[in-house]
């Protein structure tokens, strides 16, 4: 009797706390077939074309007097072999505060300075016809940060910020460590975002790097159409030898409704290393149909094109194909389906 009347006040006082908790299960399942064209000709299945696969856990506690707490775990899913190498939560792992003075966090997440620009790539960076400014392997950029504290300020007057701290957590923190700050600025059709990054010791092709970043971009709705751009550039400076480089990459894209349900959208990237012929071209023509406000058909075309010994390849694109061909060109096209839940 005692220990049913213990089980009880337990139950009780767990279901008080739930009433003022919540935890949301949430993900996406994104799955294409595709055909790309470059050293060999290679098809097959591709993962993520129009949005990344994932799975992920937020949950919420009022704490009272407009103060809450916030946990956020995100994987990365796999759908073509279903995640063969092992579910982790390395897309967003932070728990924090929220309130009136806007919110911190703590954890590994994207940064402000990327979400602040990237959303003005139409084909939302991932896909064949996604642009290659945020490729981590191909530019050594990182759009998320590990050990960081992040400050996301509340809008005001359509004025955003974000700023970041990523610890390194060496001997000499200043090794890995990662600073950045992201602004934005929406109102109505107008759309504006401003970034700057700083991340110590970034891992790219040739060696260990100090990655130097700005980036700004725009979009404005006009209703039939929706006209979009992008600067990038990244300074690249040599740990071991004190030498440099800086890549510049700019954006232009358009997207117009079709019907109630289809977009259709079109991107053109220009890549260069300053100082140098190394350049690459290229064009992404896309179409997405919403069969659903969860699921929606789309299809995608991506060239390539690679000039002065520059080597970028598609994104995503699939391992059969190799790099671009001896003329540095490079096809691709995709057709998938994207379902979230």
């Amino acid at each position: 009797m005692k220990k049913s009347l213990i089980a009880l006040a337990v139950l009780a006082s767990s279901g008080a706390a739930m009433a003022q908790s919540s935890v949301t299960l949430y993900g996406v399942v994104d799955t294409s077939i595709g055909y790309v064209k470059g050293q060999e000709n290679a098809n097959g299945m591709l993962n993520s074309g129009n949005a990344t696969s994932r799975l992920g856990f937020r949950g919420v506690e009022d704490l009272g007097s407009g103060l809450k707490a916030e946990f956020v775990v995100e994987g990365e899913l796999q759908p073509d072999d279903g995640t063969a190498g092992g579910l982790n939560f390395k897309r967003q792992s932070t728990v924090g505060l929220i309130g009136d003075f806007g919110q911190v966090r703590l954890g590994r997440a994207l940064t402000a300075s990327y979400n602040a620009v990237s959303r003005y790539d139409l084909f939302g960076t991932v896909g064949l016809g996604s642009t290659l400014a945020w490729n981590g392997t191909q530019t050594g950029y990182a759009n998320r940060s590990n050990n960081m504290i992040s400050y996301i300020s509340p809008k005001f007057s359509g004025f955003g910020v974000g700023v970041d701290y990523g610890f390194g957590e060496q001997e000499s923190n200043r090794d890995a460590r990662y600073v950045g700050i992201g602004a934005t600025y929406d109102n109505g059709p107008l759309s504006l975002g401003l970034g700057y990054d700083k991340q110590n010791n970034g891992l790219v092709v040739g060696g260990a790097n100090d990655l130097t970043t700005w980036q700004l971009g725009g979009s404005y709705d006009l209703s039939v159409v929706k006209l979009v751009a992008f600067y990038k550039e990244t300074k690249y400076k040599e740990i071991a030898t004190g030498g440099s480089d800086k890549l510049k990459t700019w954006n232009l894209g358009v997207s117009a409704p079709v019907g109630a349900a289809g977009v259709v959208k079109a991107t053109y990237n220009n890549y260069k290393v300053s100082d140098s012929s190394v350049k690459a071209q290229q064009f992404s023509l896309g179409y997405v149909h919403s069969m659903s406000k969860r699921t929606a058909l789309y299809g995608t075309y991506a060239y390539l094109k690679n000039k002065g010994g520059a080597d970028f390849t598609l994104n995503s694109a699939l391992a059969g194909a190799g790099g671009a061909d001896n003329s540095g060109k490079m096809h691709g096209v995709q057709v998938g389906v994207r379902h979230a839940f």
